[in-house]
């Protein structure tokens, strides 16, 4: 469903939201007001919840925010956006994004996804101050009278149609004996090489992936024009921002200096598949590393990752394949 933009007006953030700050949330109330309300913080995974706490810690001082409403990552991955389609409690790395006008999930996600457009110009040394981001002015559907075009937003979204994904793959996967796998270190198994800075303002529309320190879309930021760029077949791992997250590059790209990318040595042949089992034990080591201890090439070198190994000693690529297509939906890789 492609839209006409020429007729969308430019609309503040402070003209279309209540914003409003989150309150720190120490360790000692996050365990003692444990409850089942989320808590938005700046996360950029499980809809920005953090932990859940009970209502009762509105005797601390917290607010909690009435849904629908959008929760604002302050840093971390500064910018992104989340629905929440509950009532929900802001923590300090977070805003919380409320409608003037009283408005349905389907005018949050339209919005979401435009504010989600501007997370580009912010990055991991700049958090988002709430004066400036009141200032953001994005552009919208809008009725004659100059006023967002709401009913437009909902339709627009009520509209959208996608087909169910099937599989052809009925299998169960079998079981990960885990205990019998044996650690390697990256070193060992990878050819690292290091992403390149690459300034905006040099930057050029095209078709070549952009890579930045981000934990969706496929790490992929933008698209650019450039005759520099990395060969495909590899894993990028973010040593910076969200550190951790890791995808499986098919297609030639430029990295940023965030990103470090594995090649496989020349004793194994990576696959999609291969690359898919890979990530997931990669992703798991991500919690030993944050935005005060980046994962940086020498450190990722000398982590010890646990995988299968077949009787030599060797890690078993075959069964880490074959698992990864006994999936369900792998087919849809």
């Amino acid at each position: 469903m492609r839209i006409n933009m020429t007729e969308w007006k430019e609309f503040s953030v402070e003209q279309l939201f209540f914003v409003k700050r989150g309150k720190t949330l120490s360790l000692e109330n996050k365990s003692v007001y444990v409850g089942d309300i989320p808590c938005i913080n700046g996360s950029s995974e499980n809809n920005g919840v953090f932990c859940y706490l009970s209502e009762n810690i509105t005797e601390m001082g917290f607010e909690l925010h009435k849904a629908p409403a959008l929760s604002l990552a302050r840093v971390g991955n500064a910018g992104k956006t989340f629905v929440q389609n509950s009532d929900f409690f802001i923590a300090d790395n977070a805003f919380s994004l409320t409608l003037k006008e009283k408005q349905e999930i389907p005018v949050y996600l339209f919005i979401s996804t435009v504010l989600d457009l501007e997370t580009t110009k912010y990055s991991y040394g700049r958090t988002i101050s709430i004066e400036k981001y009141k200032n953001l002015v994005i552009k919208l559907p809008a009725l004659e009278n100059g006023k967002p075009d709401y009913h437009f937003m909902k339709n627009y979204i009520d509209g959208l149609q996608s087909r169910p994904i099937q599989t052809s793959v009925s299998t169960g996967a079998a079981e990960l004996a885990v205990n019998n796998w044996r650690s390697y270190s990256m070193g060992s198994l990878f050819d690292f090489a290091k992403g390149k800075r690459l300034v905006k303002a040099d930057m050029v529309s095209g078709d070549v992936n952009y890579l930045g320190a981000i934990s969706e879309n496929n790490g992929v930021r933008e698209k650019i024009e450039t005759d520099h760029f990395q060969r495909p077949n590899c894993i990028t791992v973010n040593y910076n921002g969200s550190v951790g997250e890791a995808f499986y590059q098919s297609e030639a790209f430029w990295a940023s200096d965030d990103v470090n990318i594995l090649y496989a040595k020349d004793f194994w042949k990576m696959n999609k598949y291969i690359a898919m089992f890979l990530i997931t034990v990669i992703k798991a080591n991500r919690y030993r590393f944050g935005y005060g201890r980046k994962w940086t090439l020498e450190k990722m070198k000398e982590t010890n990752i646990k995988l299968p190994s077949q009787t030599d000693g060797m890690p078993d690529f075959i069964y880490m394949e074959n698992y990864i297509k006994s999936l369900p939906y792998s087919d849809r890789i």
